[in-house]
């Protein structure tokens, strides 16, 4: 299932007014005419030697007999040809899609697409480039991201003039689990009841445009950020955000009780019980709140921590799985610097994973409400954590090696068996399991052969939706995570041609990352500062009251957004008092693009589809680590 990536309470609360977007409408009369052709590329650009792909969109009769010209940027044209096959129609406004392909072009430069004969327009421009020249930047700004997101007395003021915040973190008091209606969107209890504290549960990362921390979130993102530095281990910067990502995992549990913090700050309130997602601030105000128990207010300052657990009882599979394989992975990364740290990592992976409850009985704990995160799989978190144990065994000469990945082998097969598989994502890691317990697994074993097979499974079904659409989408983006699915199907390429050696999906991945990147209907990247379309206006308190709304400047560059969603998502959009209205266009009504049941709006209140997230940015940046050689 996929994670619902913004917090529904950002729509649920009193003090959250509501913009409905039927203005937006198009006169039908209009909306029956096609409008100018349109060039869609991977604005950041294609690698040398790989497949490249653009797309025209307009009406039939324009682009039946259009030709192109490529030019770089001194004017000079360096390929023709005709535009190519029809891919099938969009919209009213743009009824026929067709490629232009340019793979035969592999002079590094910057160009751009134009059309001629029957049609006329001009792309944004693009580079072709070696794989580590063209996205070590975007590593690298993704990175940046996860600079802007620190809390805590941690901060870095150099990156959207950030403060230490929310400092009261340091002592903070643990609350009984708090109830939620059946949809997640209203607490149901009066007052939360204190059972324990205070802990210190400071610094790490902003989940998303909000400021609430949850472990399921960043332990995800803090793996991704260990495998990307395990793929392009000098890019600038992140080691230092794996450490800050560990350090507070590290708080997270307690080892000495047993004991497995979940959550930071609470998202979905009542009346009397007022919460993160019911202001819009910078995060530093939280701490000048004038408060005593019993405000409303008092939970915004003096953040609630929520467990997973009572003290040394079981813990949710996904949670305890997850977490073991972010320790496992600390281990392996330290082992040939400081065998002492990553003996140490290995035990605390090794006694959250013995923790595991592996008959789990009712929903998966993720994050108060459930629905912030719906999750239906563990077995694959499970065998995350025990491959990853077993190769930080192997790597320290530890003896329990050979056990974990027999684990490893047999959480792979039950989940394989589920009926819960999905693709890479915050709530689906089989795939980061899968590629590295082929490293110890016989690839010609039937245990390889079956993590060979559902690897392709998951790369199959977005091969089998990209064939259907005009564009060569492979993920679902009519629902919530399309652009990370997008990127985790990219990522899944890399891994299955690294673990086997079978390169049949790279042209395929490198296709999604074009899509995520600019080759789609609205002609955006989803990632901001990445080529001339991006996000200018992102549900992201800091970027709004603190950075640049017009796009150049101080900008939450780096950020990958949610994309497109379901167009019935879009009917209301956010907004508060406090707010700076935001809202980009790239020249022509948003909606002018929108095809597929599908929307994408760049509006600050539209939390559905541009609000960043770490887990987005974290999935992204691994892909582009991935794929840099």
């Amino acid at each position: 299932m996929s994670a619902l990536s913004l917090r529904l309470a950002w729509s649920s609360h009193s003090t959250a007014l509501v913009v409905t977007l039927a203005a937006c409408a198009l006169p039908t009369d209009v909306a029956a005419q096609a409008s100018p052709p349109a060039i869609r590329v991977d604005q950041v650009g294609y690698i040398v030697g790989q497949a490249k792909q653009a797309f025209v969109m307009g009406s039939d009769a324009e682009l039946s007999r259009a030709g192109y010209r490529l030019v770089d940027d001194q004017g000079t044209i360096v390929a023709t040809g005709q535009v190519g096959g029809r891919t099938g129609s969009w919209n009213s406004k743009y009824p026929a899609v067709r490629t232009v392909d340019l793979s035969g072009v592999d002079t590094p430069g910057s160009y751009r697409l134009e059309l001629t004969g029957s049609a006329s327009g001009r792309s944004p421009e693009f580079r072709i480039a070696p794989a580590m020249d063209l996205l070590t930047p975007l590593v690298e700004n993704n990175v940046r991201f996860f600079r802007t997101q620190r809390d805590g007395a941690d901060v870095l003021p150099n990156v959207l003039h950030r403060k230490p915040a929310h400092l009261a973190d340091r002592r903070a008091t643990v609350y009984a689990t708090p109830r939620y209606n059946e949809d997640g969107t209203a607490l149901l209890d009066g007052k939360l009841t204190p059972v324990s504290g205070p802990v210190d549960v400071s610094g790490g990362w902003s989940d998303a445009g909000d400021f609430l921390k949850f472990t399921h979130t960043t332990a995800y993102s803090t793996a991704d950020l260990l495998l990307a530095l395990r793929a392009a281990p000098h890019t600038a910067g992140l080691p230092e955000e794996v450490e800050q990502g560990l350090a507070w995992l590290d708080k997270m549990w307690e080892g000495k009780s047993g004991t497995l913090y979940a959550q930071v700050g609470i998202g979905a309130g009542n009346d009397q019980i007022r919460t993160d997602h019911d202001v819009w601030r910078l995060p530093e105000t939280d701490d000048e709140l004038d408060v005593q128990p019993g405000d409303p207010d008092y939970l915004i300052k003096n953040r609630p921590v929520f467990r997973a657990n009572e003290p040394g009882a079981p813990i949710s599979p996904n949670l305890a799985g997850r977490m073991a394989a972010v320790f496992a992975l600390a281990a392996q990364n330290s082992a040939n610097s400081d065998r002492a740290a990553a003996k140490s990592w290995l035990d605390k992976a090794a006694a959250i994973y013995t923790q595991a409850d592996t008959s789990p009985d009712g929903e998966l704990i993720t994050a108060f409400p459930h629905n912030f995160y719906p999750e239906d799989s563990w077995q694959d978190d499970m065998e995350f954590g025990a491959t990853e144990m077993s190769l930080a065994a192997m790597a320290l000469g530890d003896a329990r090696a050979g056990d974990w990945q027999q684990q490893g082998t047999h959480w792979a097969k039950q989940y394989i068996d589920s009926d819960t598989k999905g693709t890479l994502g915050v709530a689906d890691v089989s795939a980061l399991a899968h590629a590295d317990l082929l490293t110890v697994v016989k690839a010609d074993s039937q245990n390889g052969a079956e993590l060979q097979s559902d690897l392709r499974r998951q790369l199959d079904d977005g091969v089998s939706r990209a064939a259907e659409d005009p564009f060569g989408a492979g993920a679902v983006y009519t629902d919530f995570d399309s652009v990370p699915h997008t990127f985790g199907l990219v990522a899944t390429a890399q891994l299955y041609g690294r673990a086997t050696g079978d390169h049949r999906y790279d042209e395929f991945g490198a296709q999604q990352r074009g899509w995520a990147l600019g080759a789609n209907s609205w002609g955006s990247t989803f990632m901001i500062g990445a080529g001339e379309v991006y996000p200018h206006c992102p549900e992201h308190q800091v970027a709004n009251l603190g950075g640049s709304l017009d796009g150049t400047g101080e900008i939450l560059r780096g950020a990958v957004v949610n994309g497109p969603n379901a167009a019935e998502k879009l009917d209301e959009l956010n907004t508060f008092p406090t707010m700076k209205r935001c809202s980009s266009n790239p020249g022509m009504a948003w909606t002018d693009f929108d095809g597929g049941k599908a929307r994408f709006i760049d509006d600050v209140g539209a939390w559905q589809t541009v609000e960043p997230s770490i887990d987005f940015t974290s999935t992204a940046m691994l892909a582009f680590a991935l794929s840099q050689g």
